[in-house]
């Protein structure tokens, strides 16, 4: 659907009429910062043909605004530009982020934005234009270095979340708290779709303030891109960084798991042990004494009867597991 449409001219919004008849005027006149502006949400194939006959734009720039989906990028077709960006939402109460869509066109005095899902930067950035005449004087690059400008600013607040959560994640395994590896693992994945979104802008955005090829013309929308792509390159970097130290993390965190597997594992062992010696004593002698407090009998010693072998046998028992215990303890396994 067509969510606005408008032409601006001399800074300032007025209402707009039929779309070849508005587009040529503005082509003719010698207003060179006059131009149309066309915003559409979810169009259909039909919705955005309407368009189309006026602005003539490009079948694969078309195709790939009316399917979605894309991979983030810059494309230059003739005279027009096509930008695909990924805007992210971070949720706080999962620590998840959420992936938008938001395509603009670029041409000869217009400029299409297209959004596609509910999760949109856009919302307010046409306001904030009509309030600053000056901005809109620089013409349809304007309206794209604010859209890159708002989706840059999402990445960078996107990226404090993430910071925070590492260092949270951070401290609690290396200070021995329980932690989850799903809980690491999860993180990780975010990290990965933040670096999706995010790092195939910065060469597209690069050539855009610096290259020769740039069909942005030198002056004011080119320092501004170039401040934008500064703060995108700070981005980048710490999701790189913040990629690297999560595989660190997961690993020590991994390796702290198996030595307490280790540690359980010797404080089983070593108990076992400490029980196989009364077991194996009592397995020997059978307990086969005529003077147990149970019984009547008690065992022949040399010939003779010892009333008390029950009890000596349960104190070379005791001996036998306390000297154990103490040796146990003693290498760490207890």
């Amino acid at each position: 659907m067509i969510v606005d449409r408008a032409i601006y001219e001399d800074g300032h919004r007025r209402r707009c009429g039929d779309l070849s008849d508005e587009l040529a005027g503005l082509r003719a006149s010698s207003d060179l910062t006059g131009f149309l502006w066309i915003g559409l949400k979810d169009p259909t194939q039909e919705e955005f043909d309407e368009v189309n006959t006026e602005l003539a734009l490009h079948p694969l720039a078309v195709e790939d605004a009316v399917n979605g989906r894309q991979r983030t990028k810059v494309e230059l077709y003739d005279d027009t530009v096509f930008v695909v960006l990924k805007p992210l939402r971070y949720i706080d109460r999962t620590s998840d982020i959420e992936t938008g869509e938001v395509m603009v066109f670029v041409g000869d005095r217009f400029v299409v934005t297209v959004r596609r899902g509910e999760l949109t930067p856009l919302t307010g950035i046409r306001k904030e234009l009509e309030a600053d005449p000056e901005a809109l004087r620089l013409g349809p690059l304007a309206v794209l270095h604010r859209v890159l400008d708002r989706v840059v600013d999402g990445y960078v607040e996107i990226d404090a979340e993430v910071a925070r959560d590492l260092e949270e994640i951070e401290t609690a395994v290396f200070s021995g708290d329980h932690t989850n590896t799903a809980t690491i693992y999860r993180l990780k994945r975010e990290v990965l779709e933040f670096k999706r979104a995010a790092s195939p802008l910065e060469e597209p955005l690069r050539m855009l303030h610096f290259s020769p090829r740039s069909p942005v013309p030198e002056g004011e929308v080119r320092l501004r891109l170039r401040d934008v792509s500064d703060h995108l390159h700070g981005v980048i970097e710490h999701i790189e960084s913040y990629d690297r130290l999560l595989t660190d993390v997961l690993g020590a965190h991994l390796a702290q798991v198996t030595v307490q597997q280790n540690n359980d594992m010797r404080r089983i062992s070593a108990w076992v042990a400490i029980a196989a010696v009364p077991t194996m004593i009592a397995g020997i002698y059978g307990m086969n004494f005529d003077n147990m407090p149970e019984l009547s009998a008690s065992v022949a010693v040399g010939g003779g009867q010892f009333e008390y072998g029950y009890f000596v046998v349960l104190a070379v028992m005791a001996a036998a597991c306390l000297a154990m215990y103490r040796a146990f303890k003693r290498s760490g396994w207890l």
